[in-house]
């Protein structure tokens, strides 16, 4: 039985799935990045910031800030 795709395509195949590679890896380091900032504003709450304070330094809305430290 043949191949459903031509030669030719095995590059633009090849290149999808080294594209969908780094969106993989590029997802997983997001999501530890995000985790890093939530426990970072976390660790500033606790010492007496406020998310209105922590917002303003950020250049964000406080809701922002409670979205953030809600993931």
């Amino acid at each position: 039985m043949p191949s459903p795709t031509a030669p030719k395509h095995d590059e633009l195949f090849r290149r999808i799935k080294e594209v969908r590679a780094q969106a993989i890896e590029h997802t997983i380091l997001a999501r530890r990045l995000a985790a890093e900032r939530r426990d970072l504003m976390r660790a500033l709450m606790d010492d007496g910031v406020s998310q209105a304070d922590i917002a303003r330094e950020l250049g964000v809305s406080r809701q922002a800030v409670q979205k953030m430290l809600a993931c």
